[in-house]
């Protein structure tokens, strides 16, 4: 059983970047809100590196990430990269695929919008097209998490948001989640999950855009036994158009504020001033 955090270990919290694109101002904030958390409780914050997203993980992004903090004044431990934990990975899955809580999928995505499905909390809800069925091995397949024998073995479960409070799990807008994909050693779930562990963090911080996919984190955590932190999912800066920042909208590097001499320091106030006013 997945074991709940002791209230009285030092707070670890973590700022966890993919380095396949430039850090923008969400970032920023991400991580300055995360620092300011364990240095406010005397614990520690932890930088890791999530770069297995195959070509597109760049080194000189993760570099870029490390000049970025130090400009905003913030202060780190880094623990090692997601390429270095595959290993890990592989056994957690190997585990859950034994117990017959996982299940090969070949699907396609465009099959699966094909399909007709109803959409769900991450796109598409997937179907069970592949669920109980031999799959053509020559195919790269994903592995999924059948949900509803998952829940059998766990039964309910709660997790604790700073700001929602205690929420009890519900994985009926999920479907199926991928644990492990066709191009990686494992899905964004299994690893954030398996990484916090390892590095001991209390405290998961990040935006409100990810509250959601805290359900599946829970779920196997209690079926790796796992130990339990708490959440903390803040709001998110938005663009001009009202849309969350992203490296896939393009939004402007921080490196570009950095080369330009704007005053690092200065920036990290204000986005305190911005966590403090409510205003994002």
């Amino acid at each position: 059983m997945g074991a709940a955090m002791d209230d009285a270990q030092p707070i670890v919290t973590r700022f966890a970047p993919s380095p396949n694109g430039a850090m923008h101002l969400g970032h920023a904030f991400s991580a300055v809100f995360a620092h300011d958390l364990a240095a406010q409780a005397g614990g520690t914050f932890l930088l890791r590196i999530e770069d297995i997203d195959g070509a597109r993980s760049r080194p000189e992004h993760a570099d870029d990430f490390r000049r970025n903090l130090e400009w905003l004044g913030l202060e780190w431990q880094e623990v090692p990269a997601q390429s270095t934990r595959l290993k890990s990975y592989e056994a957690a899955a190997r585990k859950l695929l034994e117990r017959g809580l996982l299940y090969p999928c070949i699907c396609t995505r465009k099959e699966i919008e094909e399909a007709g499905a109803q959409r769900g909390v991450e796109g598409v809800l997937y179907p069970g097209t592949c669920k109980g069925k031999p799959v053509d091995p020559s195919k790269p397949a994903a592995l999924r998490l059948d949900i509803d024998a998952a829940l059998c073995e766990v039964g309910e479960l709660v997790w604790t948001d700073e700001v929602a409070g205690s929420v009890v799990v519900d994985l009926s807008d999920f479907g199926d989640a991928v644990i492990v994909r066709k191009d990686a050693p494992a899905s964004y779930h299994l690893a954030v999950t398996m990484d916090d562990a390892a590095d001991g963090v209390t405290l998961v911080t990040r935006g409100k855009d990810l509250f959601n996919a805290t359900h599946i984190h829970r779920v196997l955590q209690e079926l790796l036994e796992l130990p339990v932190p708490h959440c903390h999912h803040h709001g998110l800066l938005l663009d001009d158009d009202g849309q969350k920042l992203a490296k896939s909208r393009g939004s402007p590097a921080l490196s570009d504020r950095r080369q330009a001499g704007e005053d690092g320091l200065l920036l990290a106030e204000k986005l305190r001033l911005q966590k403090l006013k409510g205003d994002i």
